[in-house]
């Protein structure tokens, strides 16, 4: 039975796969989290992440007459940094409705423009390497109205949405309760 496999092996060619790697021009590194409790997740080039932490509810300091979305503020490397619900700002429910929160927030801390803001998801997955360049257009009908100003693109085959961040932190909160 062993001459058989041998002569098997030595008549059938397997021919090399003939994928290319992506080039480090078009493949980005993204941060993928979890927008809700159901299957919604979404992802941020990592490139716009200066850091993720843990941030301690007891040490969040309220800010009166702010949206629900705006956890309050609370200090980083000396700076007031804003905490904001990802979740409820991009229209879905907030992470206390869906049993997320805890003392202890997970906090995606992104720079725009010399900006900081603290955006608090539920966890972190994982980094995952993408070709941007597929990106698909966010169109309306496919995403709920309230996430789709937030959206850079799909990725095809339902690998999940790429958030804008400029557009977060142009956000007009950000414009009417700046300096």
């Amino acid at each position: 039975m062993t001459n058989s496999l041998d002569s098997i092996l030595l008549t059938t060619s397997l021919e090399p796969l003939t994928l290319k790697p992506l080039s480090p021009e078009t493949q980005r590194r993204l941060l993928r989290f979890p927008l809700s409790y159901q299957e919604d997740s979404a992802l941020l080039p990592l490139e716009q992440i200066g850091e993720v932490l843990r941030v301690n509810v007891a040490n969040i300091l309220p800010v009166p007459e702010m949206p629900s979305c705006v956890l309050g503020i609370c200090n980083w490397r000396g700076d007031m940094l804003w905490l904001v619900d990802l979740s409820q700002l991009l229209g879905y429910l907030s992470l206390d409705q869906q049993g997320q929160f805890a003392d202890v927030l997970v906090v995606l801390v992104v720079q725009v423009n010399d900006q900081s803001i603290g955006l608090v998801v539920s966890q972190v997955n994982d980094i995952e390497y993408h070709n941007l360049q597929h990106l698909q257009p966010a169109v309306t009908g496919v995403f709920p109205p309230k996430l789709l100003p937030f959206i850079l693109g799909s990725l095809p085959d339902n690998k999940g949405i790429v958030l804008n961040i400029h557009a977060i932190s142009h956000y007009p909160l950000w414009q009417i309760h700046r300096g």
